[in-house]
């Protein structure tokens, strides 16, 4: 049964451009010894074009593989792993013993890394999306995508005072099973690769504390005459979700040279954005051991606000700058020299890192600790260069030890995570756990249950009263209203983490900020 599988994987893998024709007895083989198959029974396909020239055989098989329908390759490597497991291969069924075994799989027909950077290059000479375009399908091709959880993911969009703001549950992560966590506790640290988005992952075995990554290709890409490399999330929360990490093993930094990078990205790649998250804890992302940025090609809430009043910045008079309507505190650049913009935008960091405002409760440091940094978002708008800065600070207090300009208590039941980068552009990514809260909670309301009553749901209950009277309720409307309500506690976390509030005292002391300028 076990050659069944492997035929129909090879054949999934010329189909979908992982495997030339040359190289399928080469492939085959290689998932034969991983399975320990000796003898494999090849079907005659040929019989019937042995009159044939070599092109028309070429041309036949090509429409055959572009006609023929294969499973999803997530239900091909299900029975394959299926079968180790029985014959002892695969030693555990666990899910992450099964995410290394069906990625070590899926390496056997993932061309190699020069292959493949080859292809993109040949690609971007006919355009940059055209590189993209080969080089996003390829990833899901290759598995490392995995569209089948991706696609469990629940997403919904919700009209706001700031435009349409998106919401998703992150289901794309499976859950660790015990099994796995009490092995991962027990096995050997290692300091290879250093951290999940280094170089050294391509090609990396994994184990049961790192995933997997036979399948992974990196494309390398210059940012200001510096080494970077690209791959795209394998959990895509957005359209074309992508990493630029750097060659090298270094800590997060905003700085000049971050604006720059982030601005020749989007020259290269004028159909993509950029950002980085902020480089100090609370504020910042969750892997601030590595420089990395996040593109992709999505465009957020925040892109599509505009400027709620703008200003000129002395120096810079050929950039046009403004504050954004967002619930955030937003500058925007905008010009056609990316130099300007980098400049004006350095001297907007340099000026933040040292602003202290004691009237609205903005302090650059507190006992030699800063709190000021910027997050960034680059773009290319109308064929000129954009450049969002959202200011963050990230002090804490005792009455708010999770951070001044984080999503208060009484939201942590939706979301208490940091607020990072792609939050900040407007789309939420909330925890796996609503899903089933969410879903629980309808049933409550519709039944007249007392949700005080239930441990997981008593969390809830006040924000609930809140909404609760304001609708005529149904099972056919239910989950619309949980999902605008929880869409409008998300415009509030964004309100929450905006260092100046949309109020007449906030936006004056934004205000005095931009003066300082």
């Amino acid at each position: 049964m076990i050659t069944k599988y492997i035929s129909e994987l090879v054949s999934y893998g010329k189909a979908n451009g992982l495997i030339e024709e040359c190289d399928e007895i080469y492939v085959t083989n290689r998932l034969l010894e991983l399975f320990d198959v000796m003898e494999y029974s090849v079907k005659n396909e040929n019989s019937d074009t042995k009159d044939l020239s070599e092109s028309q055989k070429c041309e036949n098989s090509e429409e055959k593989h572009k006609a023929a329908s294969f499973r999803p390759v997530h239900e091909i490597l299900e029975d394959m792993m299926k079968y180790a497991f029985e014959n002892g291969i695969m030693k555990e069924d666990t899910i992450t013993a099964k995410d290394l075994f069906d990625t070590k799989i899926m390496g056997c027909i993932t061309p190699p890394p020069s292959i493949v950077r080859k292809e993109f290059k040949d690609k971007y000479a006919v355009s940059p999306k055209a590189a993209t375009d080969f080089y996003y399908s390829f990833s899901q091709a290759a598995n490392y995508i995995r569209k089948d959880r991706i696609a469990r993911d629940e997403k919904w969009v919700t009209d706001t005072e700031y435009g349409e703001i998106d919401i998703t549950i992150n289901l794309s992560k499976p859950e660790k099973d015990p099994r796995d966590i009490a092995k991962a506790g027990k096995a050997k640290k290692s300091g290879y690769p250093a951290c999940l988005l280094c170089k050294e992952n391509e090609g990396y075995a994994g184990h049961f504390s790192h995933p997997a990554r036979q399948n992974h290709r990196i494309i390398p890409v210059t940012l200001d005459g510096q080494q970077y490399y690209m791959q795209y999330s394998p959990y895509v929360y957005y359209n074309e979700h992508c990493i630029i990490f750097n060659a090298e093993h270094t800590p997060m930094k905003i700085d000049h040279a971050v604006f720059k990078k982030i601005l020749d990205f989007v020259r290269q790649f004028p159909h993509y954005m950029a950002g980085s998250n902020a480089d100090l804890p609370i504020v910042g992302g969750s892997i601030l051991s590595h420089d990395h940025f996040q593109g992709g090609g999505y465009t957020f809430a925040m892109a599509k606000a505009d400027y709620e009043k703008t200003f000129v910045i002395p120096g810079f008079e050929d950039v046009k700058a403004g504050i954004v309507k967002w619930p955030m505190s937003v500058i925007r650049l905008q010009g056609e020299n990316a130099d300007s913009i980098v400049n004006a935008a350095d001297h907007i960091l340099t000026s933040w890192r040292a602003y202290t405002d004691e009237d609205a409760f903005i302090f650059s440091e507190t006992d030699g600790e800063p709190h000021n940094t910027i997050t960034p978002i680059a773009r290319m708008r109308d064929g000129k260069y954009e450049l969002d800065l959202v200011l963050r600070n990230n002090i804490t207090t005792k009455e708010a030890p999770w951070g001044v300009y984080h999503p208060s208590a009484d939201l942590h039941h939706i979301k208490k995570e940091n607020i990072g980068l792609i939050e900040v552009m407007g789309l939420a990514v909330l925890p796996a756990r609503l899903k089933k809260e969410m879903s629980d909670l309808a049933d409550a309301i519709l039944n007249h249950k007392d949700i005080r009553a239930d441990e997981i749901l008593e969390k809830h209950a006040d924000w609930v009263d809140e909404w609760i009277g304001n609708y005529t309720i149904t099972p056919e409307n239910i989950m619309d209203i949980i999902h605008d309500e929880i869409s409008k506690v998300f415009v509030k976390v964004l309100e929450c983490a905006g260092v100046y509030k949309r109020t007449e005292d906030g936006q004056k002391a934004f205000m005095r900020f931009v003066e300082s300028l």
